[in-house]
């Protein structure tokens, strides 16, 4: 684990030089930022990630979209989407089935905006506590440790200033951390976070919050990604996705024990996968940055339907490079 900003800013860069730029809510842990309301914030002040391995405060989820027209043998049904994870969450030596296939789509114009259609979506996972929450939860867990799944567009702003020289301590610091405020507004019909930002002042946890990490711990993010698929799942990931490309009905027969779309009940008792022993994972509410943002740094996006922001047209630029160097290599 890094224990300094020096050392997360130089893995930072680090992967910025190599080009780099599932689950349900089962127990309530996860905060739902993307539910308040537009105009407001949730002021969150992060925590460290318990693994020690990990150099940052966070972990990197990628997870696969596989849209299916309906479900077999079921009457009237409406489009369903069923999200898989994509293998090269799993570490940069583990080839994705679907990637490998996908990435060869973008040697044709034609076929880019269905390669963009099936590129794995990123978002980030960080735990901490909810200092102030505009929200009504219906479900308050025990444990004030929450969850975060965060869209790129807030990752970047919460990257962006990790780089900035005059930050002196980590914002995870129990003492001189800083919180971190989420706020929602929207733009061309869509959430947007981009005033999101961290606060100006260090503050320390409260004895409160001291006590909470005492009782209950802190989380091994990693713990709650995907299960890693295996042999028998994979080939159920590649059957599925040949399916959904072909313009096939979701078969729950075939693979509704493996993955399944939100609220499927497949005649099991539990009518959901817990966040920790499945790698199935709930699609969020339309409102939800996760829902309309895609992290694809490895393709060359065609132009936008919707004005992108700076950040976007610099992460498309470093997208055309990338791509040009893969299909160097390929040839």
């Amino acid at each position: 684990m890094a224990t300094t900003l020096a050392e997360i800013r130089a893995k930072l860069a680090a992967a910025e030089n190599r080009g780099s730029s599932g689950s349900t809510n089962g127990d309530g842990g996860i905060y739902p930022h993307w539910n308040i309301e537009e105009g407001s914030s949730a002021k969150i002040r992060f925590l460290p990630d318990a693994d020690p391995n990990n150099s940052f405060f966070w972990v990197e989820r990628a997870m696969i979209k596989l849209p299916f027209t309906g479900i077999k043998g079921q009457a009237d049904s409406r489009p369903v989407i069923v999200q898989v994870p994509c293998m090269e969450m799993y570490g940069k030596g583990t080839p994705c089935p679907i990637l490998a296939e996908v990435r060869t789509w973008f040697k044709d114009p034609s076929l880019e905006e269905q390669g963009r259609k099936y590129w794995k979506k990123k978002s980030y996972l960080f735990q901490g506590f909810v200092r102030e929450n505009p929200l009504k939860e219906d479900r308050v867990p025990e444990n004030p440790i929450r969850r975060f799944i965060i869209s790129p567009q807030i990752f970047n702003l919460i990257k962006g200033s990790l780089m900035d020289p005059e930050l002196e301590n980590l914002p995870v610091d129990y003492e001189n951390g800083l919180d971190f405020t989420v706020s929602k507004t929207s733009k061309g019909g869509y959430a947007d976070y981009s005033t999101s930002k961290w606060a100006r002042r260090e503050t320390a946890l409260a004895a409160t919050d001291m006590e909470a990490i005492e009782k209950y711990g802190l989380f091994n993010l990693s713990e709650f990604l995907p299960k890693k698929p295996g042999e028998v799942e994979l080939k159920v990931i590649k059957e599925m996705f040949e399916a959904s490309v072909n313009g096939e009905e979701y078969d729950a027969e075939r693979w509704g024990q493996y993955y399944k779309p939100p609220g499927l009940d497949v005649g099991t008792a539990a009518p959901a996968s817990t966040e920790s022993s499945a790698p199935v994972t709930a699609a969020p509410a339309r409102a939800s940055v996760e829902d309309v943002e895609v992290d694809d740094d490895d393709v060359a996006p065609t132009a936008p339907v919707k004005a992108p922001s700076p950040e976007t047209k610099t992460s498309s630029q470093r997208a055309e490079d990338i791509l040009a160097m893969i299909r160097n290599r390929q040839k």
